[in-house]
């Protein structure tokens, strides 16, 4: 594919306002069919870092900034406009508004930090037919100073529900988010209050404007009946709280990985439970009441309505060896 160099970091608000013009072009013309994704890689190099949007994000996560480390949720901030910009181009075959995202995979090899040069790189790969419409990957790739190649690979699975495009490959059949953990749900480690404004504060430090998450008004137009939470808010929260991330020395290498189920309706309330990975011992069976494991093996966690018993996200968090 060929590489593009961006100047700057795109910004958000103005490629959701180019994703409404095209929208709005698409009411008036017959879309394309084509199943070709834009053979382009974008980078940005000397990506800026600002310390206070570090703070900020730890703080509506409602966790503490242990050290200069990036955590790996705000590196996926960092990258998701790179990744943005290839998804609002105008021979994307997919609509770029109403894009659910239903997957997300971290290999971070080592921590980045706060003092860094770091670059970005981003592309769109495996379009394939899914049961409830067509889904794509984003992959980006994060490195930093040191010439240790990359440091943090992101892998974002997004479902444009109801479009279809003619000859597809079929996606391989995925677990539902929480299956690993049966029909009924575990004792909760954490009882997450999320506000009603919840959408409009991690999107003041993600820059992640996406209406559905800003209001019940906007989300109503795109079939949801409140605002609903980030996605990418509740795996870092979920992340923050398996106690992997940062939790011990040699820690700062893992996997993480998160399914999303049913999305969480603001206000609202999350249970969440943390547990050893299947054959890990340690310590994250006696979560403290806040979910924290304070484990270093892997650690496996489920975030679930206790009410209707409805799972919102699953996943995992893997030390890397």
């Amino acid at each position: 594919m060929a590489e593009q160099v961006l100047d700057r970091v795109p910004s958000l608000s103005a490629l959701y306002a180019n994703a409404l013009g095209r929208s709005a072009r698409l009411m008036i013309r017959t879309p394309t069919r084509s199943t070709a994704l834009p053979e382009v890689v974008y980078r940005v190099d000397d990506v800026p870092v600002e310390a206070e949007q570090v703070v900020a994000y730890q703080r509506v996560l409602g966790a503490a900034a242990a050290s200069d480390a990036l955590p790996a949720g705000f590196v996926h901030v960092l990258g998701f406009p790179v990744a943005m910009a290839v998804m609002a181009r105008e021979d994307f075959p997919l609509p770029l508004l109403g894009m659910v995202h239903i997957a997300n995979r971290v290999d971070q090899h080592r921590a980045l930090h706060t003092g860094e040069h770091l670059g970005v790189r981003a592309w769109a790969e495996k379009l394939a037919a899914h049961r409830k419409g067509t889904q794509v990957e984003l992959v980006v790739e994060v490195t930093g100073s040191a010439a240790d190649g990359v440091a943090w690979r992101g892998r974002s699975t997004y479902l444009a529900k109801g479009r279809t495009l003619p000859g597809l490959p079929a996606a391989p059949e995925s677990a539902p988010a929480g299956a690993a953990w049966g029909d009924e749900p575990p004792q909760p480690t954490a009882q997450w209050q999320l506000a009603a404004d919840t959408g409009r504060r991690y999107a003041e430090v993600s820059g992640d404007r996406n209406p559905i998450h800003l209001g019940s008004v906007p989300a109503r137009l795109f079939g949801f009946k409140r605002a609903i939470a980030h996605g990418m808010y509740t795996a870092a929260r979920a992340l923050a709280a398996s106690g992997v991330e940062h939790g011990a020395p040699g820690t700062d290498a893992f996997t993480w990985d998160v399914t999303f189920g049913r999305p969480v309706l603001l206000p609202g309330r999350v249970a969440f439970a943390v547990r050893p990975a299947e054959g890990e011992t340690g310590a994250a069976g006696g979560a403290a009441t806040d979910g924290r494991s304070g484990a270093t093996g892997g650690v496996e966690y489920l975030g679930w309505n206790a009410r209707s018993g409805a799972r919102h996200f699953s996943g995992s968090v893997t030390p890397l060896v």
